[in-house]
């Protein structure tokens, strides 16, 4: 019988198709000794088939069985053969059913299309070789192009396939005649229906195969309210807005380009790179508070407000323009609740009251904007304290400040200002690490070896102390 979920080309079991089942039920009703089709045995000049039936034998089964015209068993018993459950002993590439006497014998159930793993071009390569071995010129049209492609495709594994054709057919010399003829047909309608010919419809190919694995369905029918869900979320799914490739890739060269003068790496460090050299002068350009900022420092200012506000000179200097617009109490409040989030925990219920006195209680000294959706949802979470109690008035003032404060301090004169008065540090000579200087002892690698102009090291070839 077939196998509960049978092989799939991505060397899984591949899904058990209800039309398969239903077919290989009626191939073992056909074989049933009592009450199947009659078998015989049938002469094929001077070889004996045993097990065959003639074509009339089993359209005359059909008939009775299901209670079906002549028409409909003739159709039944032809798909049969197209799926390769019958063969032909006398025509082995005509897999139709003949009302007549022509003998067809039952596949045997290792082949059946259900039971055996997907078809493999090294198998098909091997079956194709064996039979060109046996006799030449025996392949058909279609099966010599096939031959040829394999043999480009799998080239690198053509030795294995000769050498196992040579096997099967050393050993399919000791069987009985009959017998070989048997497997022969076999071989053969398996793969008529594998690898059809050019211009014959596959049967196998159903369409996208579905997971209805015999030995764990699952019911398909599912409630009103999931299929209401599923609509909605397809309609949704259907409304979102896509970004075109080109688009992505325009943005992705822009931020390399806007970065690349920026990265120590790919541009180096000024005046000189601290971790491969003893000149600490980078840090002190750079440290947090500094009389001038360095060029680099005030141009990252303008790649996004997160960069601005984690730079605590950059953060100074947006809250003077803050104060300019009479908002320096958005940039407050951001600040306190940083504060909050990131502060002890036995000084959080101090800290929210603190926040909430300042910043959002009525008549409050700095008192923020904040719409009233969000003031409910923050004065009910205010009933239990915790470090996260404020993220929703933090981000929504963060996202004003980001949507119109942020822009307007890059067009400022201020911001104009700080990038015309910005440093642009010189480089300085790059000096290797004091034991790199001057090496003790003469060594073949050129990373140690001295420079033009420095006197060579002691006890080097070239040096002018010798040895004694």
């Amino acid at each position: 019988m077939a196998a509960a979920c049978p092989a799939s080309p991505a060397g899984r079991h591949r899904a058990q198709r209800p039309h398969l089942s239903k077919m290989e039920r009626v191939v073992v009703s056909m074989q049933d000794p009592d009450q199947g089709v009659r078998t015989r045995s049938q002469r094929l000049l001077i070889t004996s088939i045993p097990h065959a039936v003639a074509g009339g034998d089993v359209l005359e089964w059909l008939v009775q069985k299901f209670c079906i015209l002549e028409e409909e068993a003739l159709h039944l018993g032809t798909l049969l053969a197209q799926h390769g459950y019958i063969y032909p002993l006398r025509e082995p590439r005509s897999l139709a059913l003949r009302p007549d006497e022509t003998p067809y014998r039952f596949q045997t159930p290792y082949f059946w299309t259900s039971t055996l793993w997907p078809a493999a071009e090294l198998d098909y390569a091997i079956y194709l070789a064996k039979k060109s071995m046996h006799k030449p010129g025996a392949l058909t049209d279609h099966e010599k192009e096939h031959y040829g492609e394999l043999h480009k495709r799998i080239n690198h594994l053509w030795d294995l396939v000769l050498m196992q054709a040579r096997e099967q057919l050393r050993a399919a010399k000791r069987r009985k005649k009959g017998d070989r003829l048997v497997i022969a047909c076999q071989e053969q309608t398996y793969w008529l229906v594998n690898r059809p010919p050019s211009g014959v419809p596959n049967v196998l190919e159903q369409g996208p195969e579905r997971g209805s694995c015999a030995g764990s369905r699952v019911q398909t029918t599912q409630s009103s309210d999931f299929y209401k869900w599923e609509i909605e979320f397809s309609r949704k799914a259907l409304g979102r807005a896509r970004v075109k490739s080109s688009v992505c890739l325009e943005a992705y060269l822009k931020f390399s380009s806007q970065h690349g003068p920026h990265d120590p790496i790919m541009s180096g460090c000024l005046p000189s790179n601290p971790w491969i050299t003893d000149d600490p002068t980078y840090w002190t350009m750079n440290a947090p508070t500094v009389a001038v900022p360095t060029k680099l420092r005030v141009e990252r200012w303008g790649f996004s407000f997160r960069e601005l506000l984690d730079d605590a000179m950059g953060r100074a200097h947006f809250l003077d323009f803050l104060r300019t617009e009479f908002s320096a109490e958005n940039l407050g409040f951001w600040e306190a609740c940083e504060q909050l989030r990131f502060g002890g925990q036995a000084q959080i219920p101090a800290l929210v009251d603190a926040v909430y006195q300042q910043f959002l209680a009525p008549g409050a000294a700095r008192w923020v904007n904040i719409d009233s959706r969000t003031m409910e949802r923050t004065l009910e979470g205010l009933r239990q304290p915790q470090r996260y109690v404020l993220d929703d008035a933090q981000l929504h003032i963060y996202m004003l400040m980001k949507k119109d404060s942020y822009p307007r301090f890059l067009k400022s004169d201020m911001y104009k200002g700080l990038l015309a008065e910005a440093v642009i540090p010189l480089e300085t000579k790059r000096r290797v690490f004091p034991f790199m200087r001057r090496p003790r002892h003469s060594s073949p690698s050129p990373a140690l070896l001295p420079t033009p102009g420095e006197p060579p090291a002691a006890g080097s070839p070239s040096g002018n102390d010798e040895e004694t």
